[in-house]
């Protein structure tokens, strides 16, 4: 009854569909229709009767109150009982404006403070259960033009594996899969075409990762790698990256996000029996053979993570640069290694043809810098004309950071290893307890060095 009444005199003085004047708008909007608000006013009598009536308005609309501050107001009227306070509180995003002026009739100099709305992103690692957007343009059920579609076997089968995917949640043991004789024979078509390519094209650090991955998660011809296994390897031994089940193609903006917990959502079907070369979607031809070994490289993790964290909360139009970023870096990159280009991207390491392509004088190789990278056009049905070489990958994460600081956000994040999860840095205190926690490694840093001199 309380909130009806608040709610009916509101209306009556200001519609709800009447827009926020200016200085009055959204910190962020969170995707179960809440928003974030940051408040400031002054309450006369604030010790008596004022501060009971702000709480109640509070209270109605169900506000959820993050932080509360008061201190005396600048320009007492004869008392003391003057305070100005300062209040972020979430609330539903159909009762912002009517929690406003609610407020105003029990309350003065009632503003709200400009900070950009932005979009929903993960914090902690349980929420990417919510980032399952699939791009499913090109699913044997839809693409006429994928190898399986016209086969009611194979689309059984990828229902199986979506299902794996869409019902995975975080924590839970990757599911263990046997494969059937006519995936592990694909498989081996595409395990020992392309296992004869890399020696000559492929980089280094892929290399290096690739016999390690022969020597401890049975990578061989005969059979299909487990996620679980996989997993398993690169999160205790290698770089702290960990495989989730995927039910396909991922959207741009919750792909990225994965990324930025060191997560990469990797599917578990393998391409049609028909085309054991070309796949239209990724599958785990791609995800264990083209991205797995790279992600095994501490730079090259470092490098996707850093991509990950610039894209939380980014708008649509930067999503789309970051996204194009990572097609033309960790999906088809190039690097110069002792005077050659080598390859680094997994949509090349895992495709025969293309690798061979790239890396002859048929297309045109550039020099990667991201301002340049990030607007050029890519090709997803075809080989790429342009591809752009990195120096290195410790010159591509710089400049990436580079870029990153250009991208403009109201707010700065933090990756915490220890909990795995995103922290917003928008408190002193927030920000100085970080800054602690890089003093300390410094400092052991600096010790070891000193021993070491």
């Amino acid at each position: 009854g309380r909130r009806a009444s608040l709610k009916g005199d509101a209306e009556k003085e200001t519609p709800a569909t009447e827009p926020l004047s200016k200085g009055e708008s959204l910190v962020w909007e969170e995707e179960d229709g809440r928003a974030t608000l940051t408040l400031t006013f002054t309450l006369r009598e604030a010790r008596k009767a004022g501060l009971a009536k702000a709480v109640r308005v509070f209270e109605t609309f169900e506000a959820e109150i993050h932080h509360l501050e008061t201190r005396q107001a600048k320009n007492p009227t004869h008392t003391t009982e003057v305070l100005d306070f300062f209040v972020r509180c979430d609330v539903h995003n159909s009762d912002v404006s009517i929690l406003i002026n609610s407020l105003k009739k029990v309350a003065d100099d009632v503003k709200t403070h400009r900070e950009e709305r932005v979009p929903w992103f993960p914090k902690k690692m349980r929420d990417l259960d919510k980032c399952h957007q699939l791009i499913n343009k090109y699913e044997p059920d839809l693409d006429h033009g994928h190898p399986g579609f016209t086969d009611p076997e194979y689309k059984k089968r990828r229902a199986f594996f979506t299902d794996l995917a869409f019902n995975y949640r975080a924590g839970d043991p990757l599911p263990r899969v046997e494969y059937t004789a006519q995936e592990t024979a694909t498989w081996r078509e595409v395990y020992g075409k392309l296992s004869s390519l890399y020696a000559t094209h492929a980089c280094k650090q892929y290399l290096e990762a690739f016999q390690q991955l022969e020597k401890c998660c049975g990578y061989q011809e005969d059979s299909i790698p487990q996620l679980q296994d996989v997993s398993r390897f690169l999160k205790a031994e290698r770089t702290g990256f960990q495989l989730r089940p995927a039910a396909g193609l991922l959207s741009s903006r919750d792909f990225l996000a994965s990324l930025a917990f060191r997560v990469f959502p990797s599917t578990q079907y393998i391409r049609h029996s028909s085309s054991p070369m070309h796949s239209p979607e990724p599958d785990c031809c791609h995800e264990l053979l083209g991205h797995v070994p790279m992600l095994a490289d501490k730079e090259f993790a470092q490098f996707s993570q850093a991509i990950g964290l610039v894209s939380l909360g980014s708008s649509d139009a930067e999503i789309e640069k970051l996204a194009t970023l990572y097609w033309f870096t960790i999906e088809f990159g190039l690097c110069k290694e002792n005077g050659s280009i080598k390859a680094y991207g997994a949509g090349l390491l895992s495709s025969y043809g293309e690798l061979v392509y790239a890396l002859s004088n048929k297309p045109e190789h550039k020099p990667f810098e991201p301002e340049l990278t990030a607007i050029h056009a890519y090709q997803d049905q075809t080989f790429q004309p342009v591809y752009f070489v990195a120096e290195n990958f410790e010159d591509a994460q710089a400049k990436l950071q580079k870029y990153a600081l250009k991208i403009k956000k109201p707010f700065f994040l933090h990756y915490d290893p220890l909990t795995c999860s995103v922290e917003v840095l928008n408190t002193a205190q927030k920000i100085k307890n970080t800054l602690g926690q890089m003093k300390q490694e410094v400092k052991t840093l600096c010790f070891a060095l000193e021993k070491m001199s």
